[in-house]
C-alpha cells in the first residue's frame, strides 16, 4: 500500500494543507514582532541622536571655556548680564541721551 506514491500522495495533500495554516499565523506573528523591533531600535536611535547632540553641545561649551583663557567667557558673561539690565531701562537712556520725548519730538 505505502510503496507506491500515488496512494500516499493522497494523504499527505491534506496534512500539508492543515500544516499551513498553523505556519501562516506563525509568519503573521513573527513579522509584527520584527516590525515592533524594528520600530522600537528606530525610536531608540532617535533617542541617542538627541542624547549625543546635547553632549556635543555641552562639550563645546567646555571646549570653548577650556581653550578662551577664562577672560573672553568673562567678557561674555558680563556683557550679557548688562544686556539684561540695559534691555529694561534702554528707552529711557535713549530718550535722555537724545533729549527727544517719548513721543519722538526734540
Amino acid at each position: 500500500m505505502w510503496s507506491d506514491p500515488s496512494s500516499w500522495i493522497w494523504a499527505l495533500i491534506p496534512i500539508a494543507a492543515i500544516g499551513l495554516a498553523p505556519f501562516r499565523m506563525w509568519l503573521k506573528i513573527k513579522e509584527k514582532q520584527i516590525m515592533m523591533q524594528s520600530d522600537l531600535a528606530a525610536e531608540k536611535s532617535a533617542q541617542y541622536a538627541q542624547h549625543v547632540e546635547r553632549i556635543e553641545q555641552r562639550l563645546r561649551v567646555l571646549e570653548q571655556i577650556v581653550t578662551d583663557g577664562g577672560a573672553q567667557t568673562a567678557a561674555q558673561i558680563e556683557a550679557l548680564r548688562d544686556h539684561s539690565r540695559l534691555s529694561s531701562d534702554v528707552p529711557d537712556r535713549i530718550f535722555e541721551s537724545a533729549s527727544i520725548d517719548k513721543r519722538g519730538r526734540a
